[in-house]
C-alpha cells in the first residue's frame, strides 16, 4: 500500500496525475499541498493542506509517515515571469520539498521536468531543471523518477496564441519524431499524469528518466 505526499495537484499534470491515483486500490493516502485546495474532490484518502511553498517549516510536519512523493510544481508559462521568480519555484522550492521529503523517510520522489534538460545548456528553463535534477540525485532516494515530456497536449488553450498553434499542430508533427526522436512527441495532459501515477506501481530502484516511449507503456499496460 502507497502513501503519496504531493506537491503541485492544483496544475495541469498534478491534477491528472492526482485523479489517476484517487481510484488506484494500493494507494491508501494521498496528503496534498500547495497554495489553494482543490475543489470537488470527496474522497476520504484525500486531505489537503494549505501552506507556503517558500517556507518548508509550513508543511514539515505533513511529511512523515508517506513512502512516495510526487511534485508537479512549477510556473506554468516561465517567459512570463523572471528569472528570479522562475528560479524560487521551479528550483528551490522544489530542492527545499525533496529535502524535507528525504528528511521524513520518504523514499521514492517523482519529478515532472522536460525533455532535454541539461545542466549546462544555455537555455535558463533547461539549464535550470538540469541543475536540479543534479542536486536531487545528491539526495539518494531509494528511487527517483524524472519524467521527461516534450509537448504536453492539453484539453484548452491556456496561454494564448503561441500555445493554442502548439496544441493543433504538434499532435500532427508526432509521426516525424521516430526512433530516438520519439521523446520529442507530444502527449494528452491526462496521459502524462495517469503514466505518473501509474509508475507507482513498477519495481525500481535508483536514478531513471522515463520519456514518450516510457509513458506510453505505462498507460497501455
Amino acid at each position: 500500500m502507497k502513501s503519496i505526499i504531493f506537491l503541485g495537484a492544483t496544475g495541469a499534470v498534478g491534477n491528472q496525475a492526482l485523479l489517476a491515483l484517487l481510484p488506484m486500490s494500493n494507494v491508501e493516502k494521498i496528503t496534498t499541498l500547495g497554495r489553494r485546495k482543490i475543489d470537488g474532490i470527496e474522497q476520504t484518502k484525500l486531505v489537503q493542506y494549505n501552506i507556503d511553498i517558500h517556507q518548508p517549516d509550513s508543511y514539515k510536519e505533513y511529511l512523515p509517515n508517506h513512502d512516495t512523493a510526487f511534485c508537479t510544481l512549477g510556473v506554468g508559462q516561465p517567459s512570463k515571469v523572471s528569472r528570479e521568480d522562475f528560479r524560487k519555484v521551479d528550483y528551490t522550492a522544489v530542492l527545499e520539498f525533496a529535502k524535507a521529503c528525504k528528511a521524513a523517510g520518504v523514499d521514492h520522489f517523482q519529478l515532472l521536468a522536460s525533455v532535454g534538460i541539461d545542466p549546462n545548456a544555455k537555455n535558463y528553463y533547461i539549464k535550470s531543471k538540469g541543475q536540479l535534477v543534479e542536486e536531487l540525485k545528491k539526495l539518494n532516494f531509494k528511487r527517483l523518477s524524472i519524467f521527461m515530456p516534450s509537448m504536453i497536449l492539453t484539453p484548452e488553450n491556456r496561454y494564448g496564441l503561441m500555445q493554442g498553434l502548439t496544441l493543433v499542430l504538434w499532435p500532427i508533427l508526432n509521426p516525424v519524431f521516430f526512433g530516438s526522436m520519439k521523446k520529442y512527441r507530444g502527449i494528452k495532459v491526462e496521459n502524462l499524469g495517469m503514466a505518473m501515477a501509474k509508475n507507482i506501481e513498477t519495481t525500481g530502484e535508483g536514478y531513471e528518466e522515463l520519456t514518450w516511449i516510457d509513458f506510453m507503456k505505462l498507460v497501455q499496460d
